[in-house]
């Protein structure tokens, strides 16, 4: 009997669910997740769910890079137009064959990003990787570096190509656990500071 009342309850919260689109779904069951971790004893294990763009994320792209980037290293304005002409490009690309963008999501909101881009026929560049402070130390940067060389791989590419800043120094040792290689620095003015640029390249086996 109680075999059967369980499985007319899953049926019941299947047709519920069953209508609600999958973004939707994943913000859902997030969102339970919460009300569960507020009410019950014991806080639930933080759930990080990696996942493609959805409408309104480019934009949150340009204004998290631009809002952090100025809080903890005090870039400028012309480091968010950087920004904004990376994600219009690939958000203006007809055909993205070979490209790729992650969005890392906990409790139903982003916490952070990476983008897999086509550079050349035989190289990607690795773009806009992106932790919030809040989720940091979790892993998550590694997981997204992960997910975008798994993709590089598969979409045939020789080899991958980043170009960073000698003052980001924790994703650095991401890039450098990954199998990253320092290939070339020059000091420069930008965003308003005086930086030191760095190319990474991994050689993909």
């Amino acid at each position: 009997m109680f075999g059967r009342l369980d499985a007319l309850s899953s049926d019941q919260i299947r047709g519920l669910l069953a209508p609600i689109p999958a973004d939707r779904r994943s913000r859902l069951t997030a969102a339970m997740a919460g009300i569960r971790e507020v009410l019950g004893d014991a806080a639930a294990p933080a759930t990080v769910v990696l996942r493609p763009p959805a409408p309104g994320d480019l934009g949150w792209v340009i204004q998290r890079n631009a809002a952090l980037y100025a809080a903890e290293y005090g870039w400028d304005g012309t480091y968010e137009a950087l920004v904004a002409r990376i994600v219009a490009d690939y958000a203006a690309r007809g055909d993205r064959t070979g490209e790729a963008a992650w969005f890392a999501e906990l409790r139903g909101e982003p916490v952070g990003c990476v983008f897999c881009m086509r550079k050349s026929d035989q190289t990607a560049q690795l773009r806009l990787l992106l932790v919030e402070p809040s989720a940091r130390g979790m892993g998550i940067g590694e997981r997204l570096v992960t997910e975008c060389l798994a993709f590089a791989r598969r979409a045939g590419y020789r080899d991958v190509v980043l170009w960073t800043n000698d003052v980001l120094h924790a994703a650095r040792r991401i890039y450098q656990r990954a199998g990253f290689e320092l290939v070339r620095e020059d000091p420069h003015h930008s965003f308003g500071r005086d930086l030191v640029g760095q190319d990474w390249r991994l050689v993909l086996a």
